[in-house]
């Protein structure tokens, strides 16, 4: 979990110059002691790399507590942002729900709703409720962060096709099919553009898969939903892509789909890919 480098803001970024006429501006109010976000987050990434999430939580639960103390809100913001993300991956609904919520009151508290930092936030707010199957709830979080993504970056960024990854995986979920497809198609646009892509693409083509099944059916859909298989297959081969720990966790994310659509023996190299790079770590 890499560090976005313009999801964080700081202070002069979203703070407006206070008048020396005010009363406002003598306000006593604490002093800001920053924690070292890059570091933690640099830290944080040993222990994704040894599949080790009680140790990453642990980590980030310090930090957060720092932050608090240290005044820091553009420290806990980021920091609870990673937490979402964990809280989503180990299964932890009641954690992940406040932890949604906490961040979103620090987007209002420092006044960037509308910025790079508050879309990545609503970003990972919706996969946390598409996560606990609460889709109706994610696609408005998805929505506000298309609005900001595709006025703010690049069309071939990587967050735009996550983005959109995400955005239809819920509007699946709610039998919103044709909604649903342009965004994979959208995901598959930019993500053809960025380096490594192919293990999103991979992913994406078996998120589509699911997707035809849902719509058509597995007989009426068996040859659509072959041709996604053998597409997603010959991407995670691609000799090109580094095998580090990021590989393996789309290993293990992939495997349980090519065993359900009966593609056991790749679904079992998958597995030993993945468990060969935790070793290694």
């Amino acid at each position: 979990m890499k560090e976005q480098t313009n999801g964080i803001l700081s202070p002069e970024d979203y703070e407006e110059p206070q008048c020396p006429f005010c009363v406002d501006a003598y306000k006593d109010e604490r002093p800001v002691k920053s924690i070292p976000v890059g570091r933690v987050i640099e830290k944080a990434d040993e222990y994704f790399s040894r599949n080790d999430y009680n140790g990453a939580e642990r980590h980030f639960l310090y930090w957060l507590e720092e932050a608090r103390v240290g005044n820091d809100d553009r420290g806990a913001f980021a920091v609870r942002n990673e937490l979402m993300g964990l809280y989503r991956k180990t299964g932890k609904r009641e954690e992940a729900l406040s932890d949604v919520s906490e961040t979103m009151s620090l987007i209002s508290k420092m006044g960037i709703e509308n910025e790079i930092a508050a879309a990545t936030a609503y970003v990972n707010a919706g996969t946390v409720y598409k996560s606990f199957s609460m889709s109706e709830k994610a696609v408005p979080y998805f929505e506000k962060a298309t609005a900001i993504y595709e006025r703010e970056l690049k069309s071939d960024d990587g967050r735009l096709g996550g983005l959109y990854n995400n955005t239809a995986l819920a509007l699946t979920d709610l039998k919103r099919y044709s909604e649903a497809k342009t965004a994979y198609e959208k995901a598959i646009k930019v993500m053809e553009k960025v380096e490594n892509g192919e293990l999103e693409i991979a992913i994406t083509c078996l998120n589509m898969a699911n997707l035809t099944e849902d719509e058509k059916g597995l007989e009426d859909g068996a040859e659509e939903i072959a041709a996604l298989l053998g597409k997603a297959e010959k991407l995670l081969d691609t000799e090109s892509v580094p095998r580090n720990g990021y590989y393996a966790f789309v290993c293990e994310k992939c495997a349980p789909t090519f065993g359900y659509y009966g593609y056991f023996a790749f679904a079992e190299e998958l597995k030993r890919r993945a468990k060969a790079i935790y070793e290694r770590a």
